[in-house]
């Protein structure tokens, strides 16, 4: 799939339930971007992040460019690929979550999976409502900051 149509796909936010074992629903519009496999991990600002296949290839040969001798390029490594897992849509459109990564992301009952244009992330209902709380009057303002990124 290329990259426009996946930005068209990954829109969105979705209220879904985790349930005791880990297992959380992709919604529809978001499983034909994964072809039943994708790669779950560490995300920013509290959330996990899923990949395809081949933005996760991607993104590591990027992370692999890297310097090694700088500090913050083995805690960024470390960190994205040790708590990432590779997953596999079952026939109800589930991921199964690993027990880390649902601890990583405080991932209670209930959850939202939110398409970001790239990615889609997986949040706490308490982080994702609280995050759209303190960030609601951020958007004007970061989006005049980014606009010379965007032509």
């Amino acid at each position: 799939m290329d990259d426009l149509k996946i930005a068209c796909t990954l829109i969105g936010e979705h209220a879904h339930n985790i349930d005791k074992k880990g297992r959380i629903i992709i919604p529809v519009t978001f499983r034909e971007v994964y072809n039943n496999e994708l790669i779950v991990s560490k995300g920013l600002d509290g959330c996990l992040t899923i990949y395809t296949i081949p933005q996760w290839q991607v993104l590591m040969e990027q992370v692999s460019k890297l310097p090694n001798t700088k500090k913050e390029t083995r805690l960024y490594k470390r960190n994205l690929a040790s708590k990432a897992s590779r997953c596999e849509l079952d026939v109800q459109g589930r991921i199964l979550i690993p027990a880390s990564l649902v601890a990583v992301a405080g991932l209670e009952k209930e959850c939202f999976i939110v398409g970001t244009g790239s990615t889609v992330e997986i949040w706490s209902k308490e982080n994702w409502l609280a995050y759209n709380d303190e960030h609601s009057d951020d958007f004007e303002t970061v989006a005049e900051t980014l606009t010379e990124f965007l032509i």
